[in-house]
């Protein structure tokens, strides 16, 4: 079997409510990359990109002529070709490599008739919890989805959540607010919920200092970790000492290098695995292989994913006997998706793994042309810059925090607009 050719397209799926956190606002919406990857025998692999535009469209076109004619069951001369380890020092390729190796896991299983996960060494779960994943939110005038701010309205939201997806597990995503308000919406948040554990995510803008103030505020509550409150593996090693929770991490544990470094030198006790940003499914267990070597605890982490995605978290964390915490999404706050039969259900807190061959999931094409509409309409976003605060960045360690600040909805840019996107072609 050979590669015969590569597509990406760039779609745009609102979120019930524009989220908030340290490194700026989502604008209400994810914007996502969809990968085909087509074979001379006719079989489609489905694989997804962070991000999107022009950029992902360029950078896949720039695959094409190492990859047409390569074998997509050839995934080690598949990983070398994209992601050498040293003629990739001078771009990130990870992302690129993990969409077309999710694409060729796709493919290896339509073609075998059989799950991702058989390829992978079998499933031990079914299922793969999920924690609720809370964000300080934007009041969102076309769905009518309410500001989460106050520690009441952050209760609210966690309830409704519980009482429809079953959740038992709550992550806080914070940095957002001074860190004394965002405690006591994270103590409210503990208080009300007895019997269930929590996680918080300040997204690294905390000084050690800091880190290590909110963190003896919250030792006496049942957390699952504290996850990335400063920078750095000297800064989280600080913490470490300091703090009696363990710490998790997406962004200073993201390679083999990294893992090895924190193996002899512990400044992290938790690595959340993404199947993106280790560079696909595959690098993600053979890191759990190590981890589980070194009695060092696994998560799954979770970048803002469309149901393609998703699938590969399904697909990693059914074969992981390592993996003993919730998993993360964000997917319960988008408001549809690409996938035929539109978006995953939470039963009791989890999804089940897909068992159709390959990922199990098919791109449902008049969804996929309306979301690729959206992006067309509304194009990119700063990512990195919340609306509401045009001229503030992430906190440099020992800045003065400033008193809450409460935004009224009105007054933030690009919310209007995505109340008047193209009518949907499907019911």
């Amino acid at each position: 079997m050979k590669i015969t050719d590569l597509r990406a397209t760039p779609v745009t799926v609102p979120l019930e409510a524009p989220l908030r956190h340290a490194n700026g606002a989502h604008w209400g919406r994810f914007v996502r990359t969809i990968v085909e990857v087509d074979t001379d025998e006719g079989i489609t692999g489905l694989g997804e990109l962070g991000g999107g535009g022009e950029a992902a469209q360029s950078a896949i076109d720039g695959l094409k002529r190492y990859l047409v004619g390569h074998d997509p069951f050839q995934l080690e001369a598949l990983r070398f070709k994209i992601a050498n380890p040293t003629a990739s020092l001078y771009n990130n390729r990870n992302q690129l490599l993990a969409a077309i190796e999710f694409a060729c896991l796709d493919i290896c299983g339509k073609a075998l008739d059989t799950p991702v996960y058989n390829l992978l060494g079998g499933k031990v779960r079914d299922r793969v919890p999920f924690a609720s994943y809370l964000f300080f939110r934007f009041d969102h005038p076309g769905t009518g989805s309410g500001e989460i701010f106050s520690p009441e309205q952050l209760v609210e939201h966690a309830r409704e959540l519980k009482a429809t997806h079953g959740f038992r597990c709550h992550k806080l995503k914070g940095g957002v607010f001074p860190p004394d308000h965002e405690l006591a919406c994270y103590r409210a948040l503990a208080e009300a919920f007895p019997g269930d554990t929590f996680r918080f995510d300040p997204n690294s803008v905390f000084s050690v200092r800091e880190a290590i103030r909110f963190g003896h505020a919250i030792e006496h509550l049942d957390n699952d970790y504290y996850e990335d409150p400063t920078w750095g593996l000297s800064g989280m090693r600080q913490v470490r000492e300091a703090v009696g929770i363990p710490l998790a991490t997406n962004t200073v544990v993201v390679n083999f290098e990294q893992l090895a470094t924190n193996l002899r030198d512990p400044a992290v006790d938790v690595i959340l695995l993404d199947t993106t940003f280790w560079g696909g499914v595959r690098a993600c267990i053979k890191a759990a292989g190590i981890c589980e070597t070194f009695q060092q605890p696994i998560s799954v982490h979770s970048s803002g994913e469309l149901g393609i995605q998703l699938a590969t978290m399904l697909h990693l964390g059914a074969v992981l006997p390592n993996l003993t915490f919730a998993a993360d999404a964000h997917y319960h706050h988008l408001v549809d998706d690409v996938i035929v039969g539109g978006k995953f259900t939470y039963h009791d807190g989890s999804i089940a793994v897909p068992d159709g061959p390959g990922l199990g999931v098919s791109l449902d094409r008049e969804r996929l042309a309306y979301y690729a509409e959206v992006f067309n309409k509304l194009g990119t976003y700063a990512y990195d810059r919340d609306p509401a605060r045009p001229d503030w960045y992430p906190l440099i360690p020992n800045t003065s925090w400033a008193k809450p600040e409460h935004t009224d909805s009105a007054s933030v840019p690009g919310l209007a607009e995505l109340t008047d996107l193209p009518t949907k072609p499907y019911a």
